[in-house]
């Protein structure tokens, strides 16, 4: 059951980003952050909704979809761009994974041009405040690649806590496996 209580903010900010939803008008923009990211995201994020767009059209049809799914709380695309040059920072995902509970899932990717700023860590931080504390959230996870240290990173200075891995269950592009690390975070604990 998908039942959502109350409307993920569709924008909010925090000291340098401005976190948005995607929305009809995006999609040239958002071709073009593809294009520059696609090898970045071939190891880590491969399936990534913004890794094989095939075109512009393509991408403003995905945005309109991201904008949709958000609408009916489905999950949520975000955008995190730098208030002052209004440039794409970073993307999270954040999918409701039990509604009862309430749990979600967490995901982010830096764009290839603003790798080690810290705007990741911040926009997750943002992100984590509005799940906890609009959504009524009480515990939030994350999935990451053992081998994806920039990841782990923002993960730990986050507070979430390392719950425990998953053996050999990526598949990478060189055709070896990885691991993954579960990490969590309670509402107490942010």
């Amino acid at each position: 059951m998908n039942y959502m209580p109350v409307e993920f903010p569709r924008q909010y900010e925090s000291e340098r980003l401005m976190l948005r939803c995607y929305r009809p008008g995006d999609g040239k923009w958002y071709y073009a952050m593809s294009l520059r990211n696609r090898e970045h995201l071939k190891r880590y994020e491969a399936d990534n909704v913004a890794a094989n767009i095939a075109s512009e059209d393509a991408a403003e049809e995905l945005v309109r979809e991201l904008a949709d799914a958000w609408s009916k709380g489905f999950y949520f695309f975000i955008g995190a761009f730098d208030k002052q040059s209004g440039e794409f920072t970073a993307q999270i995902y954040v999918e409701p994974v039990d509604w009862k509970l309430p749990e979600f899932q967490l995901g982010y990717f830096a764009d290839v041009d603003h790798e080690g700023m810290g705007y990741v860590t911040e926009a997750v931080k943002a992100t984590l405040e509005i799940i906890f504390n609009h959504m009524g959230a009480h515990r939030v996870r994350l999935g990451c690649d053992e081998t994806n240290l920039r990841s782990i990173k923002v993960a730990e200075r986050c507070h979430m806590t390392r719950e425990g891995s998953l053996r050999e269950n990526r598949l990478n592009p060189d055709g070896t496996y990885s691991n993954s690390f579960i990490y969590g975070i309670l509402k107490g604990e942010i």
